[in-house]
This record gives C-alpha cells, structure tokens and sequence, in this order.
C-alpha cells in the first residue's frame, strides 16, 4: 500500500503500522519523503485515511523542494499556502482560504497571518499580491 515511501516517525508505534503497510522507515527525517511526526492525526486513523494523508504529504515534500530548491519543514498551515500557491497561482485570498480547508468568508485572519509569517520569513517578494491575486513569487 505505501510500498518504497520512506517515512521518518520518532514513534516506535507508527514505524510498525508503516512497516507494515510497505513504508520503508528511516532513521534519519532528513532522508524521509515523508516525516510524519509533522503531520497532525486524529485518532482512530483509518487505514484509507492514513493512506490519504501520507500521499498529500508526499505531494507536499514535492512542491516544498520544488519551491525551496530543498525540502524545509513549515507550519502545516504555512505549508498548505505555498502547496496551493504553487499549484493555482493568480488565485484571491478567498480562492486560497477555500483550498486550505478554510471557508471563503470565515471573518478570521488566520490565513492572512500565516501569509504575513512566510514573507516575514522568506522575504516580502515570497508571495506576491498583484490586484488582488496571490502567487509565488521569488525567494
């Protein structure tokens, strides 16, 4: 089921569970396609939906390394703006709440938030916001 995937957990409990299903489990977070201590799981987990989550992890670790030029742990909700802004540039704010799980017109400012934390991070020209549109932009 998740044959050749390589998974770091510091938990003895999901290294058997993904042993079990085919992962191969590393030592070492820095060799893992996927590190799923930075996941967030609600227990039970059922074994369709760990499948699920492990290959939208695996997507993330893809676009993280594409963007970065090297894979870098964020934030989940950090993580869940670059992945969406690198697959659907040119989207608004309510585009991208709604790709993130949020409900477009929510009255919070998380979202806003995460995006402040990122170009704070990696500079005001990370995201870009041309009228009205987000994407990436450079680091």
């Amino acid at each position: 089921m998740l044959d050749n995937i390589k998974i770091y957990s510091s938990d003895r409990y999901w290294q058997h569970i993904f042993a079990d299903l085919g992962a191969i489990v590393v030592d070492n977070q820095n060799t893992a396609d996927v590190v799923f201590d930075d996941v967030a799981t609600n227990a039970p987990v059922y074994v369709d939906d760990l499948k699920k989550i492990i290959f939208e992890c695996l997507d993330y670790h893809d676009v993280i390394i594409a963007v970065f030029g090297h894979y870098i742990i964020l934030p989940i909700l950090q993580r869940k703006i670059v992945v969406s802004l690198y697959k659907n540039p040119n989207i608004s704010m309510r585009e991208l709440k709604e790709n993130i799980g949020f409900l477009p017109d929510i009255t919070t400012h998380t979202v806003e938030n995460a995006v402040y934390q990122l170009r704070k991070k990696y500079g005001h020209d990370f995201i870009l916001n041309e009228n009205g549109k987000y994407k990436i932009g450079h680091l």
